[in-house]
C-alpha cells in the first residue's frame, strides 16, 4: 500500500495521502514525539497471527531504513516491528469540524478509526494522545 506508518504505545498509525499531501513530513513530527518508523512510502497490511483483532502493519522486506525530508534528502531510520493498526489518518481530506464526527474505515474486516488532515500545530501531538488515551466523544 502506498503509505507511511509509525508505532506509538504499541499501536500503528497508517497515514495516507496523495504524492506531496505530508506522509513523510507527519512521521518525522511524530518520530520527534517518541513515534517509531514502521514505513515510509510503502506499507504492508496482513492479518494479526493468531488473533481475529486488528490488521498488522509491517514494512516491506527490501524497504530501505529511509524516510524522506524535503528540502534534507533521505534521512536514515531504524525501522520498527509490525504493529497493529489503530488509527488511519486521510491526508487527502481536510477536517472541517471543530468536534468531528467518529469515522472509520473497514480493513481486512475490520472497523478502524479514521481521522482527517487537521491544519493545526498540535495535529502529531493530538494523534498520539489519541492512540494513547482514546476519544471521548
Amino acid at each position: 500500500m502506498h503509505a507511511s506508518a509509525v508505532v506509538a504505545h504499541g499501536h500503528a498509525i497508517l497515514i495516507l495521502g496523495a504524492s506531496g499531501a505530508g506522509k513523510s513530513a507527519l512521521s518525522l513530527q511524530l518520530m520527534a514525539l517518541g513515534a517509531g518508523l514502521i514505513a515510509d512510502d510503502q506499507c504492508l497490511i496482513g492479518p494479526h497471527e493468531g488473533n481475529a483483532g486488528a490488521p498488522l502493519i509491517s514494512a516491506p522486506a527490501n524497504l530501505p531504513h529511509l524516510i524522506e525530508a524535503r528540502g534534507l534528502g533521505l534521512l536514515r531510520a531504524q525501522l520498527a516491528p509490525p504493529a497493529p493498526l489503530a488509527l488511519i489518518v486521510d491526508l487527502n481530506q481536510t477536517e472541517t469540524h471543530r468536534l468531528p464526527p467518529r469515522r472509520h474505515a473497514r480493513v481486512m474486516g475490520i472497523e478502524i478509526a479514521l481521522v482527517h488532515n487537521v491544519a493545526h500545530s498540535h495535529f502529531p501531538a493530538a494523534l498520539l494522545q489519541y492512540i494513547k488515551g482514546g476519544r471521548d466523544a
